[in-house]
């Protein structure tokens, strides 16, 4: 693959560095009061873009055929926004001992509240010919899910209704998340032939106003002088992001092939997909909207900002393992 096929590839990821890059030589433009004017662009109208966006392109008319799986969909979603959650906070009461960044550890628990992300689990799942439409399903319905579960997740775990806005929050959220989301949805029903017809880059929009988000987020970091970043504890939070994602997709495997599961091959891809993926569109704007005011935002964000790679470049180094298991459990259900 040439260099100018690989930026175009990998555009979002160097994107995230460049953005990073420029806040930390210029983070007095995008810092609250700033000429961009985040307060206003960014907690408000970038979110609210997202999620219109999200509506827009969000088809539900494609999820009715995956509906009645219940089995499998209360699998993923007990998963991700229950033992996931649970599971990284017991892990986080030992990690807390050492020497690690206490808001690096913060934000592991933030990654562990995120639901499913709309499009990298159904673009790993359909790529080794799992279950697309139960991924794509279980995507867009923990989307939803997390609109209402991961703020409280947030709530129970990083803050209390004492310490934070509960109120304003949802309110917040209401407007900026959900209203979005259902005007997105009714004009998808009006706009349906033309936007099939000329499909419109949904993903680069969303992709370009969340790199926005990231940018003055990273820009009132580097304006707090108070606020140092732990090299070695970044490097250790690395090594565990990529230790949980393994250990949680060989669990989910174990689980979902034995006989008594129930699932089938392209189920059980589906289901590792999604129940470890967590979403980096969704997770950002919620983390602006529920932490907004907090000097440590942008290293609780950190976590996250890595873990949507890790867990994209970790699925692209698996799709031939998993494509040859997939290939091996069909030829031995293909009777001779």
């Amino acid at each position: 693959m040439g260099l100018i096929a690989r930026v175009r590839k990998e555009w979002f990821i160097i994107g995230i560095v460049l953005v990073i890059t420029c806040a930390r030589h210029a983070p007095s433009v995008g810092v609250k009061g700033g000429p961009l004017r985040p307060e206003i662009t960014i907690t408000y109208v970038a979110v609210s873009v997202i999620f219109f966006n999200s509506g827009l392109s969000l088809k539900t008319e494609e999820l009715t055929s995956a509906l009645m799986h219940v089995k499998l969909h209360f699998f993923v979603q007990t998963f991700t926004l229950v033992f996931f959650p649970i599971a990284i906070w017991l892990l986080l009461k030992v990690l807390a001992l050492t020497a690690i960044n206490e808001w690096l550890l913060r934000g592991l628990q933030t990654v562990a509240c995120m639901p499913p992300p709309v499009s990298s689990a159904v673009i790993l799942t359909k790529a080794v010919g799992g279950n697309e439409a139960a991924a794509i399903f279980n995507s867009a319905f923990g989307s939803f899910l997390g609109i209402v579960f991961t703020p409280l997740l947030l709530l129970v775990f990083l803050g209390s209704s004492s310490s934070v806005p509960f109120t304003s929050i949802f309110s917040q959220l209401f407007m900026t998340v959900v209203v979005p989301l259902i005007v997105g949805q009714v004009c998808r029903r009006s706009l349906r032939e033309c936007l099939d017809r000329r499909k419109p880059p949904f993903g680069t929009v969303s992709s370009v106003v969340l790199l926005m988000i990231i940018y003055t987020t990273f820009c009132d970091t580097f304006s707090n002088p108070n606020i140092e970043l732990d090299h070695l504890s970044l490097l250790i939070v690395v090594f565990i992001i990529f230790s949980i994602q393994l250990s949680f997709m060989a669990l989910i495997f174990f689980l979902s092939t034995r006989k008594s599961s129930g699932f089938t091959a392209a189920d059980s891809v589906a289901i590792m997909f999604c129940a470890t993926h967590k979403s980096l569109t969704l997770g950002i704007p919620m983390l602006k909207i529920v932490f907004e005011g907090y000097e440590h935002l942008s290293l609780i964000s950190v976590p996250l900002l890595i873990y949507h790679p890790a867990q994209i470049l970790l699925g692209s180094i698996l799709l031939p393992s998993i494509k040859t298991w997939m290939s091996g459990r069909q030829k031995t259900l293909t009777p001779v």
